[in-house]
């Protein structure tokens, strides 16, 4: 999948399909307070949701691939856990565009420059009670991590990395797990990386992204 392609299929109209499932059972969630996302986490939110955006960006090198950073250990929320770049949006904000480029900036240092915008995916909402907006963007063509010079703020990010566009691809990659947490079963997404756990709203906003990229 070149370039083009991804530039047609991310700014296509998008409905959020009904992935198939492999669900595994697991005695405890990842971590507590944290929610499976927008299918099994609405009673988990009171009070009006905070309005966040992300952006998921695309490496287009030779081995292409999503962008995804690993939060440092001392945060109070979310510490270790992987995630894109983002955060709340801002009233200084113009949209939710301007609010994923501003925290990518300050978070992994990416010039807003670097990234051309290729549409969004359907708001996201999570137990933790934030509205997530997805932005999608392509780095230049032909470039690699090293290429774009991040530097991750030492305050949040510990690494950065890629998600390789072709486990992204595999409709057999993402698992469904089960969890009991607040009495009741809970189910979440995880993706496989040799490394890192990657699970919860990220996880999921990769599942929606795999399957649009997938459709014919």
């Amino acid at each position: 999948m070149d370039a083009a392609e991804l530039r047609v299929r991310l700014a296509a109209p998008y409905d959020l399909p009904t992935p198939a499932r492999t669900t595994i059972e697991v005695k405890d969630p990842p971590a507590i307070g944290a929610a499976s996302g927008s299918d099994d986490a609405m009673d988990l939110v009171s009070g009006a949701l905070v309005p966040a955006a992300v952006l998921v960006p695309f490496l287009l090198g030779a081995e292409p691939g999503v962008l995804l950073t690993r939060r440092t250990a001392h945060l109070t929320k979310h510490a270790g856990q992987v995630s894109f770049p983002g955060g709340r949006i801002d009233p200084g904000d113009a949209s939710a565009e301007a609010a994923a480029l501003r925290e990518a900036r300050e978070e992994i240092a990416l010039d807003p420059a670097q990234v051309e915008l290729a549409g969004r995916l359907g708001d996201y909402v999570t137990g933790t009670g934030y509205r997530i907006t997805p932005v999608l963007g392509l780095l230049p063509e032909g470039w690699d991590l090293a290429q774009l010079h991040l530097a991750p703020s030492p305050d949040e990010v510990a690494e950065v990395f890629a998600l390789p566009l072709s486990v992204l691809l595999d409709p057999r990659a993402p698992q469904r797990r089960r969890a009991h947490y607040r009495g009741r079963w809970r189910e979440f997404w995880v993706w496989p990386h040799p490394e890192h756990y990657i699970w919860g709203a990220t996880a999921a906003i990769l599942v929606h992204l795999a399957a649009r990229l997938r459709e014919p």
